[in-house]
């Protein structure tokens, strides 16, 4: 690379979600995989460093994962595709909590990466988060 700073190269998608539960109901709606299945894509996650496991993504298949970071129950990092990454934090605001995602690593050079970008924002503001939060409110999550 010659003189171009990376990070102008690159885009992530950042996500404010107030979620009506406390952060230990959050943190098992993301790393459970029977929660996981039914906010956003069956897989079998664990919040364990290193763990590799698959998501089964409509439309893409199993896309390989690895968890790179975990504070219990407050933050967790991990891989999504060989070169995206999902980092989860969690903060306890009153009674819920407010769950912030960044997902980074979009290739902005890259005319898919840029394309995922624009689609993928509006997917997890609109739709996928918010089911996340109908999931972590109900009784008995």
């Amino acid at each position: 690379m010659t003189g171009t700073d990376e990070s102008a190269r690159t885009g992530s998608i950042e996500v404010d979600q107030y979620v009506d539960a406390d952060p230990a109901r959050v943190w098992r709606t993301i790393t459970e995989p029977e929660l996981l299945a039914r906010w956003w894509a069956p897989g079998d996650i664990a919040p364990h460093v290193g763990h590799r496991f698959h998501l089964d993504m409509p439309g893409w298949g199993a896309v390989p994962c690895e968890v790179l970071e975990v504070v219990e129950p407050e933050r967790l990092v991990h891989t999504f595709t060989a070169t995206w990454t999902l980092t989860w934090r969690l903060v306890p605001e009153g009674r819920g909590t407010r769950l912030l995602l960044q997902h980074s690593g979009f290739d902005l050079a890259r005319k898919r990466d840029r394309d995922a970008l624009d689609r993928m924002g509006p997917g997890w503001r609109d739709v996928v988060l918010p089911r996340l939060a109908g999931v972590a409110a109900e009784p008995g999550a």
